[in-house]
This record gives structure tokens, sequence and C-alpha cells, in this order.
């Protein structure tokens, strides 16, 4: 099965990677940007079915490893399971 895990910063905490970014499409010409937030993607192929103890576990993982839960949101999508 195919997992993305998805980890943005928390939308009240400062992102100033995304602000740059921001700041340099609207030199680049966007027009009606309204905010920008640069978060990370980890890609995961694992072997096995979807459960809820393997949702659990995942849950575990992206809590202690894969994001900072101060700072950090996460979510995932799970294909194939």
């Amino acid at each position: 099965m195919k997992i993305k895990v998805f980890v943005t910063p928390k939308k009240n905490v400062l992102d100033p990677q995304g602000v740059a970014v921001g700041h340099a499409l609207e030199s680049l010409g966007l027009g009606g940007l309204k905010g920008t937030r640069v978060g990370k993607v980890v890609e995961l192929e694992i072997e096995g079915a979807d459960s809820p103890q393997f949702r659990a576990q995942l849950d575990k993982l992206c809590r202690d490893l894969l994001s900072n839960p101060v700072i950090e949101d996460y979510h995932y999508e799970i294909a194939g399971g």
C-alpha cells in the first residue's frame, strides 16, 4: 500500500518559509494570494493491509518521528490498502 503523509505548520505558528514563498510568488505576478504555507510530504510504500491497528501505529510514527506536534499538524492518505 502507498501512503502519503502531509506535514504542515499549525495555523497559529509563524511560517517564515511560507511568507518568503508568498512574497516571491507575488513578485512574479501572482495576484490575489491570501496566504502561503510550506510543509513536507513523506511517501511510504508498505506491504500489508490497512487496519485500525496499522492506523494507530502510523499515527504514532507521524506524531513521534515525522512531525513536531507542538508546531506541526499532519494528515495522511492511504491508497491500495
